[in-house]
Formats: structure tokens, sequence, C-alpha cells
């Protein structure tokens, strides 16, 4: 039964006549109108779209192209039928991609414009790298980088990307929404508040119920370490260990598996300079607001503060936040939708230390910063970006980082408000062309783009069998008329 299904639906999409296969189309658009294709003019091509070949989504179509090339006679080039079954694991996912179908149509100029940013900030050469944790001080000023993953897992990377630098305040909403997706807002708020202190970040106050004020400050990141789940709070080395897992574990998955890592230097570092936030700890315990004193800010301010990311594996975080909890390059789900949703509203209002409400006015959008020297931007529905450059402005704040915020907001319309009627518009990288908006992006099934393609009169014409080089037996064939358009 299941081999005569599997037969009536290849017999389906061999129908020509009717609908062309999605693997035909794909051959014929990279092809244009050649009977082989070289796998650098495609992967070319795939580049060109945002995805990159190491994608987890595409790893089965890499893994046969690899294969497929060891038995080919020249070890380049690729036919329809070796194309096809290179590709007919990811086509839709693929098909999606060279149809411009993701939400940044245009990559490639996206790309170019986010090129131009990055070199405009990296002339900056104010600031001063933080040295009151002395691991942090033996880092260099000219050190910038910037990458973005969008919702649909397209990549761009320039700079120093690949450097692995310390999460420090940046890692406060990602365990904050650990514990909102472990308990529920309710649960959390009783012990934190929700507002912006107006006081530095490692001020010793609490708020008149005698809470932090929020879970970006120091005293709020102490308090949200302590209500993430553990197996067992009576044993402080099995309790270590045990959060150490968990909370590594979600910052994986919101990476994609990509880099997450721990720097034992910075961990020894923090552990010889932070009187202060042992003096904030013991404020809060004297309040009655944090028991276990010492494993909790062991835990929030040596362990978390210490965990390494690059600025292409924090990008994928972001990114996480930026589409509801579900990693763009797995497709998993991480965090709930309320956790995320709680996370943003935070990260808007509180995460950019003394400088939130400027950044919430001028950049519109969430975002936390770190002494390290990175900034983890959430544009919602569309992407996450992550700038890293260690000198800091007298704020705390990345100098580039908050140049490169500010410029990205003033060219492409991502502020919160920028899309009021009557508003005057930016570009909005999320139509092609910067004007036109695309009609759909986002999953579809086969069949949906099947017709979309194969019926849309503008792209593709009907051709003899003779002039299109097919098989005789295909009475109809469809060709790319003009893939430029």
């Amino acid at each position: 039964m299941k081999k005569g299904i599997d037969e009536a639906t290849s017999d389906k999409r061999r129908n020509a006549g009717i609908l062309p296969s999605l693997e035909d189309l794909l051959f014929y658009a990279v092809a244009e109108g050649q009977e082989t294709i070289p796998a650098h003019k495609f992967l070319t091509a795939l580049k060109a779209t945002g995805l990159c070949t190491g994608d987890p989504r595409l790893k089965e179509c890499m893994d046969t192209l690899k294969e497929t090339l060891k038995n080919t006679s020249d070890g380049v080039t690729l036919d329809r039928h070796l194309f096809k079954k290179c590709v007919q694991s990811n086509i839709v996912l693929l098909t999606q991609a060279f149809r411009k179908k993701f939400v940044i149509p245009d990559f490639q100029s996206f790309s170019s414009h986010i090129d131009e940013l990055y070199e405009s900030a990296k002339n900056l050469t104010e600031g001063q790298v933080a040295d009151y944790i002395p691991q942090l001080a033996k880092f260099s000023s000219d050190l910038w980088g910037v990458s973005l993953c969008t919702v649909d897992g397209q990549r761009h990377s320039v700079g120093d990307t690949k450097e692995p630098f310390c999460l420090q305040s940046c890692v406060k909403p990602l365990k904050y929404a650990v514990a909102v997706h472990d308990h529920g807002t309710e649960h959390v708020h009783s012990f934190i508040g929700k507002e912006p202190s107006g006081l530095r970040f490692n001020k010793l106050f609490l708020d008149e119920d005698d809470k932090p004020h929020n879970p970006m400050v120091n005293a709020g990141a102490i308090v949200c370490s302590s209500l993430i789940k553990v197996n067992s709070i009576h044993d402080l080395p099995s309790c270590y260990d045990q959060h150490s897992i968990t909370v590594m574990d979600f910052l994986k998955m919101m990476a994609g598996n990509e880099y997450v890592g721990f720097s034992n230097a910075t961990f020894q570092s923090e552990r010889e300079s932070g009187d202060r936030n042992f003096a904030i700890g013991y404020y809060m315990k004297e309040k009655k607001v944090c028991l276990c004193l010492k494993e909790w800010l062991h835990f929030s301010f040596l362990f978390l503060c210490a965990i390494e990311v690059t600025c292409e594996s924090a990008s994928v975080m972001a990114a996480t936040l930026a589409n509801g909890g579900i990693c763009p390059i797995t497709g998993e789900r991480v965090l709930s939708p309320e956790a995320v949703r709680n996370t943003l509203s935070l990260m808007h209002s509180c995460g950019m230390y003394d400088f939130s409400g400027q950044f919430a006015f001028h950049v519109g959008l969430p975002a936390k910063s770190g002494v390290a020297g990175g900034i983890l931007l959430v544009v919602p529905n569309v992407m996450g970006i992550v700038c890293w450059s260690p000198p800091l402005d007298k704020l705390g704040n990345s100098v580039r980082g908050i140049q490169f915020c500010t410029d990205l907001v003033e060219h492409f319309n991502f502020h919160n408000y920028d899309n009021l009627r009557h508003f005057a518009k930016k570009h909005d990288p999320r139509r092609e062309g910067g004007d036109q908006r695309q009609s759909t992006f986002g999953p579809m099934d086969y069949e949906s783009l099947q017709q979309e393609l194969a019926l849309k009169a503008p792209l593709w014409k009907e051709v003899s069998p003779t002039e299109s080089h097919q098989d005789t037996s295909t009475t109809v064939v469809y060709r790319m008329d003009n893939i430029s358009k």
C-alpha cells in the first residue's frame, strides 16, 4: 500500500505537463540553461541566500553532495539526476531560500549594508576596556565583530566573530528566561520586581517591598539564579553541578549547539574581585531575600558570567529569542513564549544599564549589554544580532556596539515605532527591493511551493522538449525565463 502511495506521489511530481517537481525547478534556476551544475556554483548561490553549508538543517543534503561528488568523473559537476538526489532531502527549505521566501529576501544587499555599518563603527577609538575584572583587561581594544542570524536561519558575520568572549551581564536575560520557563511569571516575580531601578546595576539597594528592582541588576540576577530548578539544595557541590548542567544545556540549545564554553581564568579572576557582589548578597540575606548565599553568588557571578560564546553562537541565541523561543537552525523549542515575551520586555526597559532609557528611545529594540563588550540585540520576528568590542563608555556599554545599533535603526525601520502610519519611511529589508512586500515567507509545504513556482507566469515559460534539452517523453517543460527578475 505504501509503495503505491509513494509511486503515485512520485508520478505526480514528475508530471511536468502539470507541475514540475521542486527539484527540477531548483535545478533549472541554478543551472541557467546548462545541462550540468558545478557544485561550487550551487554552494555560492546558496550562500547568497543567507544559508550556510554548516546549517544543521542541511546536513543530509551536504553529506549526500560530498559523497555524490566522490563518484562523479570530475568530482565537480552534477547533472540533473545527481543534483536532485542531493537536494531532495531538504528541497522545501532550499526552494524557500532560492525563491526569496525568507524574512530578508535580498540578503546579499542587506549584508552589504551591515558591512558598511560595521566599518563605520570600526573607526571609533573612544572607550576603555574594563579592568576591574583583571582577566577582561587583557583583551585588545581593536577587537570588533558583528554576527546576525535571522528567524529563518540566514547568517552573516563580519570582523572578529569567532573569538570567544564571556557573556558577563549578557547572561542575565538568558537565565531569567530559564527561570520563567521553569516556574512561570508569577512565581519568579514574587521574588524580583519589573521596574528600572534608576540606580547603578551593582547598587546595594532594594525596592520598597525589599525585592531587587529587576532581573537585569546584580541583586536581581543573584535571586534569579536561585530560582533555576535543581534536584537538591542541601549539598553545595551536587547542586552547583546540576545548576551548571541545566543552564549550559539551555544555552547550547539556544545556540543551536554552536560554541558555548567556560573561561576558568575569568571565573578565578571574578572570585578574587567580587567583593561588591558579596556585599549585595549579604545585604539581601539580612533582608531575608536570598538564602544559600555562597552557593548563589558563586553560581550567578562566577560561573554564569564566565560562560564563553562567540558572536556567531550568541547571535543564534538572540535569534531564538527573536523567534519566540524556537531555535532557527534546529527547529527545537527551547523556551516558552511566556518566558520570551517577559525577557524581551525587561531587556527593552532595563537591559542597557543606565543607558536603558536612551537606548529604548533611540534604538527601540530589546537589548542587553555586558562589561566584556558584548551587546545582545533582538529584532522580534526578524533576527538576533550580537556586537562585541571590549572598549566601554562611562556607563559600561560597548562604544562601537552602541554606534552600530544606532546606525542600524537609522538606516532600517527596525525601531519598535518606525512603522506607524504617516511616518517617514526607512528602508525595510523584509521587503524585496525595500518597498514591495513579499506575499508570503516562512514555512510552506512541497505542494504549495510547487504550485506557486510552476504556475508563476513572469518567471516560467513553456518550451519544447527539444529547446529544453530534456527527455522527449516530457510533453511540457518549464524553464526559468529571467533569473535576475
